[in-house]
C-alpha cells in the first residue's frame, strides 16, 4: 500500500511541475530573471507549495504517525551551518545557470529533454562526489 501511496503521489508531483511549467528552464530562467523580462508566475506555484508545506508542517508536530500509520520523521537540524549554506548556494547557482533543480529535472529527463538529461548527469556525479568525500 505504501508503495502504491508513493507512486502516486510521486506521479501527482510530476504532473504539478509540468503543469506549472517548472520542468521549462525558459520559464525558470524567466522567473529568476528581475532585472530582464521577469515573469512572475512561478511565484504562485512556489507560494501555494510553501503554504502546504507550512500547514503540513504544522500539522506534524502534533502527529507521531502519519496517515499510513508509518512513524513521522522531521528534519532533525534545526540551525543553518556552513555546508548548509554552501549547498544552498551552488543549488541557486546551478538553479539559476541551468533553469533546472531536481525534480524538475528528472521530468524534463525522463520527457527525453537533452538539456535536463545532461542536468542529470552532472547531478549525479555531483553526489558522487559528495559521497567519496563526505560520505
Amino acid at each position: 500500500m505504501n508503495r502504491l501511496v508513493a507512486f502516486l503521489v510521486g506521479l501527482v508531483f510530476g504532473l504539478g511541475l509540468l503543469v506549472s511549467q517548472l520542468a521549462n528552464p525558459a520559464k525558470v530562467l524567466a522567473f529568476l530573471d528581475l532585472a530582464g523580462a521577469w515573469d512572475p508566475s512561478l511565484a504562485l506555484v512556489m507560494g501555494g507549495a510553501v503554504a502546504v508545506g507550512l500547514v503540513a508542517f504544522s500539522l506534524s508536530r502534533r502527529w507521531r504517525r502519519s496517515l499510513l500509520g508509518e512513524p513521522m520523521r522531521r528534519p532533525a537540524a534545526n540551525r543553518a551551518d556552513r555546508p548548509l549554506v554552501i549547498g544552498a548556494l551552488l543549488f541557486g547557482a546551478g538553479w539559476g545557470l541551468a533553469g533546472f533543480c531536481p525534480g524538475p529535472a528528472l521530468v524534463a529527463a525522463g520527457a527525453g529533454q537533452g538539456q535536463a538529461l545532461l542536468f542529470v548527469a552532472a547531478m549525479l556525479a555531483g553526489m558522487g562526489l559528495f559521497r567519496l568525500t563526505r560520505g
